[in-house]
């Protein structure tokens, strides 16, 4: 099993390049079920998150290939086997993105209930909400949501709210599905982050008709058949935001390239309070960080609120500045399981109920700590580089669902991160 092995304190300077968005290419990857031919998607980052896509993909008989320039090539003019199965869709929460479309295009669906981190109940329930609401027939099966709609689906008016907000996902499959859909469909309280208007406006590229993009309320046209197209996927918010932290927590200097702080103000606007500068360019911003570090409150929200999937990073910095911070997480009250590995690197981090309290220290201690998601592995790098001595991040197969080679990207800007092989425990 790969693991981290990371030495610090380091300070970090260069330029880096974010890789395209996983989560707005992972359901542009399911929309492409919808239209037959090939549609090619480009600037979508090596994952394992992708590639297990990629599998469920081919699985269900549809062509799947990355050319030379890292582009994905998928070829959906036959669908052999409308089922997503338990080996594969286990692996990944978002595998659930297949079932909108695959529904829409074969009248009839299997897709397994989905794994993915340990963070948190994520129920479907909005998206077979919405499903039955354009009218599928929907039930669980020994593990399996079976869905069919053998006369086509119909428009309707649809209401996404759960209680922690609108779903990104449950947003992506109805939206998808709707796209064939026979009238109009007027989605309420659909989710207005960046990788759904990245995906649809792929679907509107396909031939589509939806408007309201960037709103809660999406209104939807179904058409009779949409066809495939060339598209390139947004730059990666959170891997931006990632590496926004990581100049700040090593006190350095980054630019990150293929950035839209447009996309980030909330993340920008806590940053700067805590007192890490930031300087929009062309295609970027620079990040610079050489005073001390102010504490913050701040609750995570669905988008334009501070994103869910930065809370851990932010509480690694939070570690390190002068006085108390507050970090409260509404959107997976559970997402706190990197508190007690920062602890273990001298952090001061109690947790109460759904709220994080972090008194800053003047520095952090490396220390053997273990990943247990996706993002509690990027705050340990971060914490790692800014601890003195060498920290072992174990089971960083977490990370590298969602950052391609993060070591190659931040060894060339000052960091001293080695990957290598260690026995599983």
């Amino acid at each position: 099993m790969d693991a981290l092995e990371i030495h610090g304190p380091v300070q970090l300077d260069g330029t880096i390049e974010i890789s395209g968005s996983k989560n707005a290419a992972l359901p542009i990857m399911a929309a492409a079920l919808l239209a037959p031919g090939e549609s090619v998607i480009e600037g979508v980052p090596k994952l394992v998150d992708i590639a297990v896509l990629e599998r469920l993909l081919a699985s269900l008989g549809v062509k799947v290939c990355r050319d030379e320039t890292g582009s994905i090539h998928i070829d959906a003019t036959t669908i052999e086997k409308p089922i997503g199965e338990y080996d594969i869709v286990r692996k990944m929460r978002a595998s659930i993105c297949i079932l909108g479309p695959l529904l829409a295009r074969c009248g009839h669906v299997e897709v397994s209930m989905p794994g993915g981190c340990a963070i948190g109940d994520r129920p479907v329930d909005i998206h077979l909400r919405g499903l039955r609401e354009l009218g599928a027939q929907i039930t669980l099966e020994n593990g399996y949501i079976v869905a069919d709609a053998p006369q086509g689906l119909k428009g309707g008016a649809i209401f996404l709210g759960g209680p922690f907000g609108s779903t990104v996902l449950g947003t992506a499959n109805i939206l998808m599905a709707a796209t064939l859909a026979e009238g109009k469909t007027v989605i309420e309280c659909a989710a207005c982050e960046p990788e759904i208007c990245d995906l649809a406006n792929f679907l509107n590229e396909m031939g589509a008709k939806i408007t309201g993009i960037g709103s809660p309320r999406l209104t939807v046209e179904g058409v009779s058949g949409l066809s495939p197209v060339k598209y390139k996927v947004i730059g990666d918010r959170i891997e931006a935001g990632t590496f926004m932290v990581a100049a700040a927590i090593t006190r350095g200097r980054l630019e990150l390239k293929n950035c839209d702080l447009g996309h980030m103000l909330a993340v920008v606007d806590v940053l700067r309070k805590i007192g890490v500068r930031i300087d929009e360019t062309n295609d970027g911003c620079v990040v610079t960080c050489t005073g001390r570090l102010s504490p913050v409150d701040i609750t995570t929200q669905v988008y334009p609120g501070f994103p869910t999937d930065l809370q851990a990073q932010l509480m690694a910095l939070l570690a390190l500045a002068d006085g108390n911070s507050v970090v409260t997480e509404k959107i997976f009250p559970d997402r706190f399981m990197h508190v007690a590995e920062l602890n273990r690197m001298a952090a001061n981090i109690r947790k109460e109920g759904p709220t994080a309290i972090i008194a800053g220290v003047e520095r952090l201690v490396a220390a053997p700590v273990m990943a247990s998601d996706l993002r509690a592995s990027a705050a340990l790098v971060l914490a790692a580089m800014a601890a003195e001595g060498t920290t072992l991040i174990n089971r960083v197969y977490h990370i590298d669902r969602g950052y391609e080679r993060i070591e190659e990207k931040l060894n060339p800007a000052g960091a001293s991160i080695v990957r290598k092989q260690v026995e599983q425990v």
